[in-house]
């Protein structure tokens, strides 16, 4: 994959494997962004696996939307467990100029990450269309969102996305337009699925309050206590995607600039830490989705805060 050419540049990433000496002073950079990576990949064990723990206690959550969240959650545990300690390899590789051990280090991290990034991607997706139907449907939702359907989704994501990666050994341009393709669709539904939903719980809060000032007796509390959790599921799902966005995006500005650059530029020792602070920022987003899952869903805050006691006190 190193050898690749993409409108007649090396990849951005790999293409820095070479007998080159580098720069003076690079070599402390690169091994303070791997000091970097090797925290952000503890934090994601840690965080993530204290989740899992959270939402396999917890009994309160919808299975299906239980089952979605466990599977970002996974997909962020295995960030931490693989492609951050792959990544940090890499840059270790560069910094003591073992070539060899850079090539084969970006292969695995590439794949690793390809797999781990499409998958969460498609998981946001699944979570957002969830929160519409559970908008909409009301009592028809558990009936049509069960739990073997979801199982069998994420199994699809899975597949697709091991598939997609796999294929890039042999042709990286099917891969390459299978992740615009995919990510052009995901992008499309995740607003259509937003604005439906943000339409409809505003239509749902007027008419509470319409019948709330007609009949003030029909009304019971129960209906706002549903409107609220509808909001607070809603706006959990939004911050965990929103915050995947703020992630990304400068990885995907590094992207669209790069190929307006020379390929010499492209290639820079200066420019490739640039390139590798990005694809850091990326991987923090696996340390911070804990935090948003504690911080927005009260259930989960309130399942890790049991686990956190009963660990310390024994």
């Amino acid at each position: 994959m190193v050898n690749i050419t993409v409108d007649g540049k090396k990849d951005a990433f790999g293409g820095f494997c070479s007998a080159e000496r580098l720069p003076n002073g690079m070599q402390n950079q690169l091994k303070s962004l791997t000091t970097f990576t090797s925290f952000l990949s503890l934090t994601a064990i840690l965080g993530n696996s204290l989740i899992l723990a959270a939402l396999r206690k917890e009994s309160s959550i919808h299975p299906p939307s239980k089952l979605l969240l466990g599977t970002l959650a996974v997909t962020d545990l295995f960030v931490g467990l693989i492609s951050e300690p792959l990544f940090a390899v890499h840059l270790l590789s560069v910094a003591s100029e073992r070539w060899t051990a850079c090539e084969l280090s970006y292969s695995m991290a590439f794949i690793a990450g390809y797999i781990l990034g499409s998958v969460s991607l498609l998981t946001l997706t699944a979570i957002s269309v969830d929160r519409l139907l559970a908008l909409t449907l009301g009592l028809r939702y558990r009936q049509v969102v069960t739990i073997k359907r979801t199982s069998l989704i994420i199994a699809v994501f899975w597949i697709v996305s091991i598939v997609a990666a796999t294929i890039s050994l042999q042709n990286y341009f099917i891969t390459l337009w299978y992740s615009y393709i995919g990510t052009l669709l995901c992008l499309v539904t995740l607003v259509l699925s937003y604005t439906k939903i943000f339409k409809t719980l505003c239509q749902q809060r007027a008419r509470v309050e319409e019948s709330l000032a007609q009949q003030p007796r029909w009304m019971t509390p129960r209906h706002m206590v549903h409107i609220a959790r509808q909001r607070e599921a809603v706006s959990s799902a939004l911050w965990v995607q929103l915050t995947l966005v703020a992630c990304y995006l400068p990885f995907v500005v590094d992207g669209v600039v790069s190929r307006a650059m020379p390929l010499q530029d492209v290639l820079s020792r200066s420019y490739y830490f640039a390139k590798m602070s990005t694809i850091t920022v990326v991987y923090s987003n696996s340390s911070l989705n804990p935090f948003l899952y504690c911080w927005k869903i009260r259930d989960v805050r309130r399942a890790v805060k049991d686990i956190i006691k009963k660990f310390i006190r024994c």
